[in-house]
């Protein structure tokens, strides 16, 4: 379980979660060796235990992206001082749609002005609705503006979560220079081998151990011989 566990944002982004929800969510995240614990960003700061390799990404003009772009960068400069490890910002999705990549690529860079690397900066292109092109622009914006991945999707979008034909377009567009989160929709163990299998490089997960569990039987003994 734990090799497929390092691919696994653990994401609790409800908005009726609470502080005691988020500190169950960590010992979970703990318990099951993921990369990362995904929340929003009021739920900072977090108490990890000492030495904790687990990482903390934190949301940023989530889940509409309709936010201007210094509101964007203000939320994930404190996410920052905070204690986040990684930022997943959504992009304003109806500048991609309208063909204003410039808008979106100045966009993602705010923030990445705002949250230097090493912090791990993920772009959110809500995939779902957009055409194969857009897709494309708006990967190559988001690697041209400084992003370290591209993602798929917020999780809430009524139009869907991740796609594998999404996936395998935004690995093939970013070519292994960003990595690609799969998110969105991703509820079995076989839909995470998919995932990965299809170019992901991390996978968003809110049920994390039933996927992980399901990833297990689906590999079973040859897990240790699949990469995974």
């Amino acid at each position: 379980m734990h090799t497929m566990a390092h691919y696994v944002d653990h994401t609790l982004l409800k908005s009726e979660a609470t502080a005691a929800d988020i500190a169950a969510h960590v010992l979970e995240a703990l318990e099951l060796g993921t990369y990362s614990i995904c929340v929003s960003p009021n739920m900072l700061p977090l108490a990890l235990p000492e030495n904790s390799d687990l990482k903390i990404a934190v949301v940023c003009g989530f889940p509409s992206g309709k936010h201007d772009s210094s509101v964007k960068a203000a939320e994930a400069a404190l996410a920052v001082v905070r204690g986040a490890h990684e930022i997943d910002m959504v992009i304003d999705i109806g500048a991609a749609i309208a063909g204003e990549i410039k808008t979106v690529e100045s966009d993602i860079a705010a923030v990445r002005l705002a949250a230097p690397s090493p912090i791990v900066l993920k772009v959110i292109i809500e995939s779902a609705v957009l055409s194969d092109d857009q897709i494309r622009e708006t990967c190559l914006a988001a690697e041209r503006a400084g992003a370290d991945f591209v993602k798929t999707s917020t999780g809430f979008h009524p139009w869907g979560g991740a796609s594998l034909h999404a996936v395998r377009l935004m690995a093939r567009t970013v070519g292994g220079r960003l990595g690609v989160k799969a998110s969105g929709g991703i509820r079995t163990g076989a839909d995470a081998i998919a995932m990965v299998d299809a170019g992901a490089t991390r996978l968003g997960l809110s049920s994390s151990r039933a996927v992980l569990e399901g990833a297990t039987a689906e590999l079973g003994v040859a897990s240790t011989d699949s990469g995974y």
